[in-house]
């Protein structure tokens, strides 16, 4: 038990640091590997709060800049696909076959991320069908894997690319509102417990230090290092969980 909850102090420390360096990353990189000791099902709803933690210590000091405009659309459309999320990891979250669900699925928004042109997209241009189809990816895959906010970061910089704190800002306001929509969802089925109070009570201290950190080099380093050194990271654990789940 010891060694298991050093290992999610680490690796939810590093998630949140290129959270907070990137604007996101702690789904991606905490669910690479968390499902080596925890069901996809546990690992997804820890994930789901730490990352409604960390949004909400991005968003104490970028409070500011929210504008919620261009994602009502959005929002709406990720709480329909969290409802969808619900009832699949309610059904086949504790079965293993899901990690290599997973792996696949972590690779292939590796690949879509790498290869991916994100051009500045005026809002007035953008068909309703984008923020729709962005915001139904997130949401479900977001309430199942804890790793749709890719989705929600490509919709972003459609909108907010110009202006960094605008973008950071969105992005988290929207990961605390579906993030914690799933944990009600959950909450109210009775799917905690109290090995979850105390995987979440250890790693609470992680998702600050590392938000906390990952901030001071948000302001220093270019997000897409952060965001290829994270991306390797979980190339790397999604293979593992295709190859030894």
């Amino acid at each position: 038990m010891v060694w298991e909850l050093l290992f999610v102090v680490f690796i939810v420390l590093v998630g949140a640091f290129v959270q907070g360096a990137s604007g996101f990353g702690l789904g991606l990189v905490v669910m690479g590997f968390l499902p080596f000791i925890l069901s996809v099902k546990e690992s997804t709803l820890l994930v789901l709060s730490f990352l409604a933690a960390t949004a909400l210590t991005i968003l104490v000091k970028n409070y500011r800049s929210i504008k919620l405009k261009g994602l009502i659309i959005f929002v709406v459309a990720s709480f329909a696909g969290r409802i969808a999320s619900f009832f699949v990891l309610t059904t086949y979250g504790e079965m293993d076959v899901l990690k290599t669900w997973l792996g696949v699925f972590l690779i292939g928004l590796v690949v879509y991320l790498y290869f991916s042109n994100k051009k500045n997209v005026s809002l007035k241009k953008i068909n309703p069908f984008v923020p729709l189809s962005l915001g139904l990816l997130n949401g479900f895959f977001g309430g199942l894997f804890a790793v749709g906010g890719t989705f929600l970061v490509v919709y972003c910089l459609y909108l907010y690319k110009e202006d960094k704190h605008r973008y950071t800002a969105n992005v988290q306001v929207v990961t605390l509102m579906t993030s914690s929509f799933s944990l009600l969802l959950h909450g109210v089925n009775g799917d905690f417990d109290l090995s979850f109070l105390l995987y979440f009570a250890v790693g609470l201290v992680s998702v600050i230090i590392g938000a906390i950190l990952g901030l001071r080099w948000f302001e220093k380093l270019p997000t897409s290092m952060i965001r290829t050194i994270a991306m390797m990271l979980v190339l790397v654990a999604a293979l593992n969980l295709i190859l030894f789940s």
